[in-house]
């Protein structure tokens, strides 16, 4: 004989969820996703490569091609350390910035890796000009302060730009023009790597205005007139 017995279900004490405390990440981590990233811009030529590195040979000339590389057995760790560099050594007072670079002439162990890098501290209304760089796209993580990013793109010249906050990132695309403006009211800095060993930089006004074109061309191919081309050539150190 089958009978049916009433079971009451017991009911299972429900877990509390612990709040997660929100920790603001510090500069380590900014550095450390910083370099996660840089690694997945690696062009994926490497792949290819026929040896672990080629740390450049500075004692060589720099070809089209990159640095010729440096005898194997006179490599050492300490060519794979770029010490402080997070300390600014190069300082462009026009601009109220400084910098720290880790391409392949000041860190001859990325020659060849397709990968470099750059630390950058803006003063106050400091900024880094609009500018390209044809050898490599640029991805940049602000890590202090606010910085307003923008390109221009070759599709119709629209431009994008945003202000961004300490631990926001943009790229900005091989060979388009940007810019980096510290809009904030204390000093910012940002930290970019590049998929080159050697992105290059042509500052925009600086190519305009910096050569010994005579005022004349320069007033035709900038809709300029003649003060305004004149004093841009004795601000940027042109002549004619």
């Amino acid at each position: 004989m089958i009978t049916n017995n009433t079971q009451q279900e017991s009911k299972k004490p429900k877990k509390k969820k612990k709040k997660k405390k929100k920790k603001k990440m510090s500069l380590v981590s900014y550095i450390l996703i910083f370099f996660l990233i840089s690694f997945v811009m690696i062009h994926s030529s490497n792949a290819s490569a026929v040896q672990d590195f080629c740390v450049a040979d500075l004692a060589l000339p720099e070809s089209p091609a990159g640095y010729s590389c440096k005898s194997v057995s006179k490599v050492t760790v300490n060519d794979f350390i770029k010490s402080q560099f997070l300390t600014t050594n190069t300082a462009i007072p026009s601009f109220n910035l400084s910098i720290s670079l880790a391409s392949a002439t000041e860190f001859p162990a990325v020659n060849g890796l397709h990968i470099s890098a750059i630390y950058v501290e803006l003063g106050v209304g400091g900024l880094a000009p609009a500018h390209v760089h044809p050898g490599g796209n640029e991805f940049s993580v602000v890590t202090q302060g606010t910085i307003l990013c923008g390109f221009v793109s070759s599709d119709n010249n629209k431009a994008y730009f945003k202000t961004l906050q300490a631990g926001d990132a943009i790229v900005f695309p091989q060979g388009l023009v940007h810019f980096q403006i510290n809009v904030g009211r204390t000093p910012a800095k940002f930290i970019s790597s590049f998929s080159s060993a050697n992105p290059r930089i042509v500052i925009i006004a600086s190519a305009l205005f910096g050569n010994n074109l005579p005022t004349d061309i320069v007033k035709k191919v900038t809709f300029l007139d003649d003060a305004a081309v004149k004093k841009l050539k004795a601000m940027f150190g042109g002549t004619n």
